[in-house]
């Protein structure tokens, strides 16, 4: 399917072809008074397994704030009324949601004090929403790395337990229910302490590779695969059919047991 090629142009989005890819769904708001803008970004970011909701003023954006907890909000700069600097400011001033602005000029000016506000990036228009997409991954990838180390620092103490295992995270071991080491590799065990860290919530391969390898990647790396495998045959009863780190088909995994921090 194409984006209509004359109106995109026209609303500052460049002519792009959609390519449907597998996401985790996250809850994305697009606050743009150009109705086009709105209407083709809620379309490609939906094939692309975002959930998305649009606002074309911040009466409409406070309204959906209010009835969803979103990931990410696309905010325009120049919006008719009250303007994209003063939103993204009283977003920021109430949370730590990720912003990334759209601005229809290159004004460096305004774009140094919307970042200087709390915007986490910007895109000047016409821009194309593979770059856009791109942008938002990496934001929102940062954002879960930040949750991650607030996670760590927040946490009451060092030992987790789940489902009958324990995790001491200052010694790096793990300990079955009847109190026996299992052998772990620093991969698995970072790998694991991903999982924990974000439990009952699905986690695709890229955020688990940022996660345990600090974003460096390599062509065809498979190795939170074969982590995931190795790691289910040590914890798992039955690592054919898992129950502690379950595959979400298309979005990545879940640790689904409760973790209790001491």
């Amino acid at each position: 399917m194409m984006v209509n090629l004359e109106s995109s142009c026209e609303a500052g989005i460049a002519p792009v072809v959609l390519l449907t890819t597998m996401a985790e769904q996250k809850r994305v708001l697009v606050v743009d008074d150009d109705p086009t803008i709105r209407d083709s970004l809620e379309l490609y970011l939906s094939k692309q397994g975002y959930m998305v909701r649009t606002a074309a003023d911040s009466a409409a954006m406070n309204q959906l704030m209010g009835e969803y907890s979103f990931n990410l909000v696309i905010l325009d700069l120049m919006l008719g009324g009250e303007d994209g600097l003063t939103l993204a400011r009283g977003i920021r001033e109430s949370s730590d949601l990720p912003i990334i602005m759209l601005t229809a000029k290159n004004d460096k000016i305004d774009i140094i004090i919307g970042l200087e506000m709390g915007a986490d990036d910007y895109l000047s228009k016409p821009f194309n929403p593979r770059e856009l997409l791109a942008r938002m991954k990496s934001v929102l990838r940062r954002a879960d790395t930040e949750k991650t180390r607030k996670i760590d620092n927040d946490r009451p103490g060092d030992m987790a337990r789940f489902d009958g295992w324990e995790l001491d995270s200052a010694m790096r071991e793990v300990r079955s229910a009847a109190n026996q080491r299992i052998e772990l590799t620093s991969g698995e065990f970072d790998l694991l302490s991903a999982f924990i860290a974000h439990p009952r919530r699905t986690l695709s391969r890229e955020q688990l590779l940022d996660y345990t390898h600090g974003g460096k990647r390599f062509p065809f790396d498979r190795s939170v695969s074969l982590q995931i495998m190795r790691l289910r045959r040590k914890i798992e009863i039955d690592p054919k059919n898992p129950l502690i780190i379950k595959t979400v088909h298309g979005a990545g995994y879940i640790f689904t047991p409760r973790v209790d921090w001491s």
